[in-house]
């Protein structure tokens, strides 16, 4: 039998953690709970949990500045944002500095499992995908599916896992037009959208900023407008 995948939760609020814990561990994770952010970090540091769960307003260390922190380490681990607040500004600098989602309390259970097990399905999913050898994504950029790195230039760039599936999946299917729709399915996992599609902007955007010579004039990730996004191999 395989582990159970742990979820750690970091939230001050403790009716949410324990209705958030029950309806996991009713699901089959492991969970490891965390009332404030200075305890979260510590605890995503020392027990390494397949998923987080990390609440914007905290005493001690702010959600943010744990996502922060820990995509400054290096660490890749999942990270779901809840917020209170539906300020889109909260969404985007989530997304900008490395959380892989976030979803708007108050939410339901339903969908709150259903972001759990799609973030945890992914990266088993980027896990299988390690049997592959490394491809050539065109020029000077090079992705090494052995050891989950890009290369530009015979440079390792630093990319979030979302950021890297996502430059995968279009590299994997050259020139081949996806929209927002098709990605947020194949590369993101989510059957429903609305508007999350405004995440697949942002990490284009922050892909951008890290393969491009030219973030505003892109050579690898283009746009046909009105319909979506493709890797160029012209």
């Amino acid at each position: 039998m395989e582990p159970k995948k742990t979820v750690l939760i970091v939230e001050d609020e403790k009716n949410i953690v324990d209705i958030v814990r029950f309806n996991l561990q009713r699901e089959g994770y492991a969970t490891l709970e965390a009332y404030d952010g200075e305890a979260g970090l510590a605890l995503a540091r020392e027990k390494k949990p397949d998923l987080i769960l990390l609440d914007v307003m905290m005493p001690k260390m702010m959600g943010f500045d744990v996502c922060r922190a820990l995509r400054a380490e290096g660490d890749n681990v999942p990270v779901i944002i809840l917020t209170a607040r539906e300020e889109e500004e909260d969404k985007v600098l989530g997304l900008e500095i490395g959380a892989d989602d976030y979803i708007t309390k108050p939410f339901s259970m339903r969908e709150l499992m259903a972001r759990v097990k799609a973030n945890i399905r992914r990266t088993a999913m980027v896990s299988g995908a390690a049997a592959e050898s490394g491809m050539s994504a065109g020029g000077a950029l090079t992705i090494n599916t052995d050891s989950f790195q890009v290369f530009k230039n015979g440079k390792p760039i630093e990319l979030t896992q979302r950021e890297y599936e996502l430059l995968t999946f279009l590299a994997s299917h050259p020139d081949k037009v996806f929209s927002r729709v098709d990605l947020m399915e194949q590369v993101w996992n989510y059957g429903y959208v609305g508007d999350d599609v405004r995440t697949v902007d942002v990490t284009v955007r922050r892909l951008r900023e890290k393969i491009e010579d030219d973030p505003a004039s892109p050579r690898y990730i283009l746009t046909r407008r009105g319909v979506g996004y493709y890797y160029s191999t012209l």
